[in-house]
């Protein structure tokens, strides 16, 4: 069982499946919602995840079609993001929760992309794009 909130703590959830995979996205897309080299970020399944506080406080952003970057309208903490495509999972940005967190799998994509002052200096694999 995970739980997470955002920075205000206006929204808190819960996800009750199991996060075994996470990555770090350094796409421009994810470099410029998250003001940093990337964002790193777990699929989850849609099914498994609850808000149990503060469902009045989500909004959405959509740069590009089909995609919902999902935040609190309160603090801007970026919560994860939604395809219209792919209702049954999200991509849940990792640093909004509250309990541990070990997965057995771990990668970088689009690290073609990454800004040159950041330097990727882990044993992750890495990708041009996102494995699959």
């Amino acid at each position: 069982m995970h739980h997470g909130s955002c920075l205000c703590g206006n929204i808190q959830y819960r996800y009750s499946g199991s996060i075994d995979e996470v990555s770090r996205c350094h796409c421009k897309e994810c470099q410029k919602s998250s003001g940093s080299a990337f964002v790193a970020v777990a699929p989850i399944e849609s099914q498994y995840f609850e808000i149990l506080k503060g469902e009045e406080f989500l909004k959405e952003f959509r740069a590009t079609p089909q995609k919902a970057r999902v935040f609190c309208s309160n603090c801007g903490s970026p919560l994860y993001s939604a395809r219209d495509d792919a209702p049954e999972s999200k991509r849940l940005r990792i640093g909004t929760l509250d309990t541990a967190l070990n997965p057995s799998h771990q990668y970088q994509g689009f690290v073609s992309e990454k800004p040159s002052w950041y330097g990727v200096s882990d044993a992750w694999p890495q990708y041009d794009r996102f494995p699959g």
